[in-house]
């Protein structure tokens, strides 16, 4: 379904207890200085003690003024139906038990629910998933969400932009979401260009 009007210009952003909030704090960064964008945001409480532990930050204070926070229990929030237009979900970082709820079709929290509406409604989901080795179940749930519509979108910096330090890494890899979501930015250096 194309996404026109309001829904074009709104982002739900999902923060769940996977290790990986460097990259969540460079895609907020990116967003803050992007008033045009409506910025949703569902943060689970194991997302909060990770964001505590790797940035020494609240949800709110990651965010900033603008997003508009859901209870990650809010079954009644406007994500939770298909009449709410947004142009994309973003689950950074995503954890394997988010990834098995969303491949799996089982909504026990609003994160999970709101990607069953994103995927039913036909429209993007990426899942920044961070889990180092994988097993079978994480590799098969990745092919049933890939198959549902999701794309899977591994945390996996490259390094061939040179990178100076980790935000540098972080801010390159958020610029490559960005391009997946068609949102002009200048955070990557591109492959050949600009040498």
């Amino acid at each position: 379904m194309e996404i026109s009007g309001p829904g074009l210009n709104r982002l739900v952003v999902a923060l769940t207890g996977a290790s990986g909030m460097p990259y969540a704090r460079e895609l907020f960064a990116y967003l803050q200085g992007r008033p045009e964008l409506e910025v949703h945001v569902i943060s689970s409480p194991a997302a909060e003690q990770v964001l505590r532990l790797e940035e020494d930050l609240s949800v709110a204070g990651l965010v900033g003024p603008r997003a508009i926070l859901h209870d990650v229990n809010n079954f009644a929030a406007p994500l939770a139906s298909g009449s709410f237009l947004a142009r994309a979900l973003v689950v950074i970082p995503c954890t394997m038990g988010t990834l098995a709820g969303i491949a799996q079709g089982i909504s026990l929290n609003l994160i999970h629910r709101t990607a069953d509406v994103f995927l039913k409604e036909r429209r993007p989901v990426l899942l920044v998933v961070r889990e180092t080795p994988l097993n079978r179940i994480h590799l098969n749930n990745m092919l049933l969400a890939t198959d549902a519509g999701a794309t899977i979108f591994p945390a996996m910096p490259g390094f061939y932009h040179r990178p100076r330090d980790l935000r540098d890494l972080a801010r390159n890899f958020v610029g490559r979401i960005l391009d997946h979501l068609g949102l002009e930015h200048d955070l990557t250096r591109r492959w050949g260009e600009g040498e």
